[in-house]
Formats: structure tokens, C-alpha cells, sequence
């Protein structure tokens, strides 16, 4: 893993990381005033939406970085090699595919907003709120794009990234039982 990638996958993190909490104190703020104080804020259900959609993208992202997305490494494993790497390929043009459709797709929508603004805060304006469409596109294909190396030389080494994450388990459980450690 690069120095960018890290840089990016951390970044990324902890915006996701700050989006959910920020949900999280919307939700409940929002159900205290609620039951509480017996009143409704007129924003909640949109800012909420809103939120998890962000969460979404950029949790997509960062998901990319770190290759934790469900896939199907064992049935590619399990081919031979010459169509191993060109199944990998292929996979990975498609989702390139996928995401640079989006990317535009939501640059597209953005022109069409305009001045709009949210129906309950007039104030945000709607090509920010739905910004998140071409940047967490964009920002996917740039995740992929920088763990696509590492995730192809595994892949024509016949592991999976699971195969590895359960190695290192052992050889760290193997580390803790002959120091006398716990976990």
C-alpha cells in the first residue's frame, strides 16, 4: 500500500467516520426534541436522507481503497491463469465503467439544479447536497485505481485478500500465545 493510498484510505475514513457520527447526533437530537420537548425539527428527515447518502458514497470509497467490497476472489482464484488476469481485468474495466457513467451522470444533474435549495432549509443550496454523486464516483474510481495493483499481483499470485487477513490473524495468534500475551 502507497503512502497516497494510505493518505487517501484514512482521509476517507475519518470523513465517513464524521459523517455517521453527525447522523447519529441529527437522529438523536431529533428524537429528544421529539419526545422530549414535543416538537419536530422541519429538517430532519431530508438532512438525515441526505447524510446517509454521503455516508454511502464516501464509505464506498473508502471500501475501494481497502478492497472491501463483496467480490468473488475463490472463483477467480480457482481459473488458470491466462483467464484469471483477463476475469480481473475485465472486472476492473467494468467498475471503472460503472463509476465514470455516474461521475458524469451526476455532473450532468448538478447543472440541471441550478439555484435550487432544499425544501426545508432554503439556505443549502441542492448542487451541494447532491455533490456527492460525482465526487464519491469520482473518488471511488481513484480508491480502485490506487489498490488495483496490489489487488492484481494477488490475484496472479492465486490469494485473496482474505486468504492474507487470515494469515496474518494466525501468525499474530501464534505471536500472542508464545509471549503469554491476550488479545
Amino acid at each position: 500500500m502507497t503512502a497516497f493510498s494510505r493518505a487517501l484510505g484514512s482521509t476517507l475514513a475519518a470523513l465517513t467516520i464524521g459523517l455517521l457520527v453527525t447522523l447519529a447526533i441529527v437522529v438523536v437530537s431529533a428524537t429528544i426534541a421529539r419526545y422530549i420537548f414535543n416538537s419536530s425539527f422541519v429538517w430532519y428527515d431530508e438532512v438525515a436522507g441526505i447524510l446517509l447518502a454521503w455516508i454511502t458514497f464516501y464509505g464506498s470509497a473508502y471500501a475501494a481503497v481497502r478492497r472491501r467490497h463483496l467480490g468473488f476472489d475463490g472463483l477467480l482464484i480457482s481459473l488458470p491463469m491466462p483467464y484469471r488476469a483477463w476475469l480481473f481485468v475485465l472486472a476492473e474495466l467494468i467498475g471503472y465503467a460503472v463509476f465514470a457513467i455516474l461521475a458524469y451522470a451526476g455532473w450532468f444533474i448538478l447543472q440541471i439544479l441550478g439555484t435550487e435549495t432544499l425544501v426545508s432549509l432554503r439556505w443549502v443550496p441542492l448542487w451541494f447536497t447532491q455533490s456527492v454523486v460525482p465526487v464519491g464516483a469520482a473518488l471511488y474510481m481513484i480508491g480502485q485505481a490506487v489498490s488495483t495493483p496490489e489487488a492484481y499481483a494477488r490475484i496472479r499470485a492465486g490469494r485473496s485478500a482474505e486468504m492474507d487477513e487470515i494469515d496474518e490473524e494466525i501468525a499474530h495468534a501464534r505471536k500472542a500465545q508464545g509471549t503469554g500475551e491476550d488479545r
